[in-house]
């Protein structure tokens, strides 16, 4: 009787919210971006490994992956379509340049879902879904971050990337004002609020997931850091000494707008 009421516009819209939540209006989307570069060898599998890890939690929520794939010079986009038209739960789209940043940016921007999760295709960790996911239900939390440095934190990387994340975060404490552990790696938002930080966002590559945490510190989001286990399952595609000279130059371009211009 319900239905005979309602204009066919409303009616129709209810039936492809139904579809689209697997029938179920009350779970809250959550969309996961992974920028993937030269990835064929591992996507389908982290996929698939990626997709069951989420079964726990489909009574609460419902999810969408988008693959952000970025300048790959091997099979990846041609994998990720074949996976996208397989199963509904994937989509995938080509960034022309290899840049992980804008890459991520623009995968941030597609979503659909109320929560977004950054990810990699080589991490995954379900204890990191967990945590954030229970705290977007029980807290006031806008963004969750996983870092490496906090306490609890079990970093079993080889010593030089431990390295490097430790002075890259002095950097960004001294440069920045940084006040956290972390900005590297998986991390967890609200994408409404989360949106206008992502607008003033200026640079791409690798720090730009430091610019969208510190930015979003900087504007009063509520940011909750949790500890995560990492353990390096790969080498990273490029090398560290290659990323120097361009994170150097993003550090000073994001001071002098960030610190000088305030901006």
């Amino acid at each position: 009787m319900l239905l005979i009421k309602l204009t066919n516009f409303e009616t129709i819209n209810i039936v492809s919210r139904k579809l689209f939540c697997g029938g179920d209006m009350d779970r809250k989307l959550v969309t996961i971006v992974i920028p993937v570069y030269n990835e064929e060898g591992i996507l389908e599998e982290a996929v698939k490994r990626l997709k069951n890890d989420l079964v726990p939690f489909e009574q609460d929520f419902t999810f969408e992956l988008i693959l952000a794939e970025n300048g790959s010079k091997d099979n990846t986009i041609a994998k990720g379509q074949k996976l996208a038209e397989a199963d509904p739960f994937v989509s995938i789209f080509h960034y022309q340049y290899p840049d992980y940043g804008l890459a991520l940016q623009e995968g941030i921007r597609r979503a659909k879902g109320e929560i977004v999760i950054c990810d990699e295709i080589d991490l995954c960790l379900p204890e990191f879904y967990e945590k954030a996911l229970d705290l977007f239900k029980n807290s006031g939390v806008e963004m969750i971050v996983g870092s490496k440095r906090v306490e609890g934190a079990n970093d079993q990387r080889p010593f030089k990337r431990r390295f490097a994340t430790w002075i890259l975060n002095i950097m960004l404490k001294v440069i920045l004002g940084f006040k956290g552990t972390d900005t590297h790696g998986v991390k967890a938002f609200l994408k409404k609020p989360l949106m206008p930080v992502l607008d003033k966002c200026i640079v791409g590559k690798d720090i730009f997931a430091s610019e969208f945490v510190i930015r979003a510190e900087r504007m009063g989001i509520n940011i909750k850091e949790v500890p995560i286990s990492l353990d390096e399952k790969r080498a990273p595609s490029i090398k560290l000494m290659k990323r120097v000279p361009k994170v150097l130059s993003n550090l000073a371009y994001l001071f002098w707008n960030i610190r000088v211009k305030n901006r």
